[in-house]
């Protein structure tokens, strides 16, 4: 086992016992006592039911980041104040633009645990209203040089917390002591020098803890593999990219093992269906990203819906969206899980904001096609979706290279040509909310468009390998450039509302049963917005970007929303004038 750093433990303050109001018994004794229930795979399934936590960095199983609490309203939001802030590490060594911390805090029976870009884990006790206090500090070892701090959360299982890290690490820490329990080498370099790197947070479920390799656009193969939560050994590992002779091999046509390095990157959490025992993830696309004649084919299984047995690692199932990209329209956001009607008929359903502009409702038993529709302002790359398979309509099996709407798609030679959506979005990885009472999905990303010409990219030699040296140059410009917030009525198939924000939004929603929808913008904005309508109701500037998604949560019968900061976007945004900082702010009513 590696070893790391010591853990710095710090002492604990008494504090006062707080109210309980109608929190369940055992809650609130944990809570008053100062002690955590184990964090078993029951209480994972039904973490809806326990409002007052959020165990899961996308709210629950079904990816849906819904809270039932109703304290904080349409009425009252207006009295939203800061209440406690807390300064984190992890902003030493992150270069210009910081790093992608798009993380929020877990919280268990009044403490949370949360992370930072350099895989330092951090337990609070949240439960004093005025302050936040930090029961321990765990610096995991991250040699910084050479690594980009990055961050998307971790996971809680039974007495464990568990993080993958930059190095490629994924460490299971003792919650009550920040010990490290286990340490396991899991993301490597493949043999053209290329990292794997994890982008998604850790799941737990099962007794297992899924991780993912989200470096496709570095030249690498994505995977999604499993581990024993108890000791970290791997039980099975599934790629997106098959192998020759593999299911699905067949769709990668190429001469040039472009499968070697052939991208479908994860970088968003998956789903879990208890019922089937099944998880859904969405790949990302392939590589070369922008040169579809480099790698022709539909090169399965980028940019798809892909349903994989928990217990074996078999893929069950996969929904291809946009096959041959040239965009870079990897579908790697959240899949959410949830049961509705849709033409008078019982569905169970997961449904997806695409990356390439459309909203996708699928079987979730088999993953067949329900219906899909335009959710982006813009959007010129296809004519729309056939309405039996959900392909693109110019989509034909018969090419190995797809034509799709040609005055938007660069091939080889071609001088500039404009696509819509942007690269960016719509929505990509950024977590999106559904509220299952209203049936109302909202997804939160970038709108706009770009403009590219069609260059080719060469490889080392037949047995693969990348060559950037010797590859044709891809030149490249944005327009239309700018966020919005979008409630998608999944039961009727349309957009509901929209509300445009002057900035990007890379931070993610959440949505309560007080009729609200909470994000954050790069500029250091705070926003609740009326969950219908979405018209603006209350926004507060923090003053440092903001990239990770609200969480709300409540300590005896007071209900808080809980924000994490963190550095600005690689690329570049027109509110750019912001100190990083790595920050955990905290909200209640006055």
């Amino acid at each position: 086992m590696m070893k790391v750093p010591a853990t710095r433990l710090l002492a604990l303050a008494a504090l006062s016992s707080v109210s309980l109001g109608a929190i369940a018994s055992s809650s609130a004794l944990a809570q008053q006592k100062g002690y955590s229930i184990t964090v078993n795979n029951d209480r994972l399934i039904h973490a809806q039911n326990e409002p007052q936590n959020w165990l899961m960095m996308n709210g629950d199983f079904g990816s849906q980041r819904y809270s039932k609490l109703t304290q904080i309203n349409r009425e009252n939001v207006k009295n939203l104040r800061l209440v406690w802030a807390l300064a984190l590490g992890g902003m030493q060594d992150v270069g210009q633009n910081g790093p992608e911390n798009e993380v929020n805090p877990l919280i268990d029976n009044g403490f949370m645990y949360t992370s930072d870009g350099w895989g330092t884990i951090y337990k609070i006790d949240a439960r004093n209203p005025n302050k936040g206090d930090f029961v321990w500090i765990s610096d995991s070892g991250v040699q910084h040089e050479g690594r980009v701090p990055q961050t998307r959360g971790i996971a809680l299982w039974e007495d464990l917390v568990i993080a993958n890290l930059p190095d490629g690490r994924v460490i299971a820490l003792n919650r009550d002591n920040g010990g490290i329990v286990w340490d396991q080498q899991v993301a490597k370099t493949n043999e053209f020098g290329s990292r794997e790197r994890f982008l998604a947070a850790p799941m737990a479920v099962e007794g297992k803890v899924l991780v993912a390799n989200g470096a496709g656009d570095g030249g690498t193969r994505g995977w999604v593999a499993a581990l024993d939560a108890r000791t970290g050994k791997e039980i099975w590992r599934w790629y997106v990219v098959p192998k020759p002779g593999e299911p699905g091999s067949e769709t990668w046509k190429d001469k040039t093992n472009a499968w070697k390095t052939g991208g479908g990157g994860l970088w968003q959490t998956g789903s879990y269906d208890p019922e089937t025992k099944t998880t859904i993830w969405g790949t990302g696309n392939p590589v070369p990203i922008y040169d579809p004649q480099a790698r022709p084919g539909d090169n399965l299984y980028t940019n798809s819906a892909v349903a994989i047995d928990i217990e074996t690692g078999k893929l069950k199932w996969h929904f291809q969206y946009t096959p041959n990209d040239s965009w870079d329209y990897d579908e790697i956001g959240i899949h959410m899980i949830y049961d509705t009607m849709i033409k008078g008929e019982n569905r169970k359903v997961v449904s997806h904001f695409g990356r390439n502009g459309f909203f996708y409702s699928l079987d979730r038993v088999n993953g067949s096609f329900i219906e899909g529709s335009k959710y982006v302002n813009d959007l010129n790359w296809t004519k729309g979706l056939d309405p039996k398979t959900g392909k693109p309509v110019e989509y034909d099996p018969r090419l190995d290279v797809q034509k799709y709407v040609t005055e938007a798609r660069a091939l080889r030679g071609d001088p500039d040509k404009r696509a819509c959506p942007t690269w960016h979005g719509g929505v990509a990885h950024q977590p999106v909310a559904y509220n299952p009472v209203k049936h109302i999905a909202y997804g939160v990303g970038t709108e706009g468009c770009f403009t590219q010409n069609g260059a080719e990219v060469k490889y080392k030699s037949p047995d693969g390998g990348l060559d950037p040296k010797n590859s044709q140059q891809r030149k490249f410009s944005s327009d239309l450039y700018y966020g919005a917030i979008t409630a998608f009525d999944t039961q009727n198939n349309k957009v509901v509302a929209k509300a445009v924000t002057e900035i990007e939004i890379r931070s993610g929603a959440t949505a309560t049963a007080g009729g609200l929808v909470f994000t954050a913008l790069q500029d250091g904005a705070l926003v609740a917005y009326d969950d219908e309508k979405l018209e603006e109701l209350w926004r507060i500037n923090l003053g440092t970007p903001l990239k990770g998604a609200p969480v709300t949560y409540s300590i005896g019968p007071k209900q808080y929303v809980a924000v994490q900061s963190s550095g600005r976007h690689l690329h570049p945004v027109k509110f750019d004038r912001l100190e990083n900082s790595s920050y955990l702010f905290v909200f209640a009513l006055n």
